[in-house]
């Protein structure tokens, strides 16, 4: 499998986590010259990523993003509904608002553009608890 990174061009290696954290948390995708890097999917026994390799700016944006979406989700779960139900509402209800396929709804997979927008729709929208069924 070939990553290539979106700030440079260059294909990311497969390394330890520890390559950037003091911890080894498993294997990561790595744009040593830029400092981008994304997680893989454990015991699927291909590395494939998490989402896009992202650099300092947009892991934080994706954190502030997931701050945002993720206590939707949260303050519904337990109420008689499944947690994969209520949160792939939220996520449907996201890309209704952002323009984009469910299927491609996973912050993992934004850019800092599109998290800016996501910290947005969720400061100043009402996500509608009907869509839950």
């Amino acid at each position: 499998m070939e990553i290539e990174c979106p700030y440079c061009g260059k294909l990311a290696a497969l390394v330890d986590s520890s390559a950037v954290y003091k911890n080894s948390y498993g294997m990561i995708w790595l744009c040593q010259p830029c400092q981008a890097w994304v997680g893989v999917h454990k015991n699927d026994g291909e590395n494939r990523p998490l989402g896009t390799l992202a650099n300092d700016e947009t892991r934080h944006a994706r954190t502030m993003a997931h701050k945002r979406v993720d206590p939707i989700w949260q303050s519904r779960h337990g109420q008689g509904l499944s947690k994969n139900k209520v949160r792939g509402s939220v996520y449907a209800w996201l890309a209704k608002e952002l323009g984009i396929d469910p299927e491609d709804c996973h912050i993992g997979l934004f850019d800092l553009k599109t998290c800016v927008r996501v910290i947005e729709i969720c400061a100043t929208r009402q996500y509608d608890d009907e869509l839950v069924q």
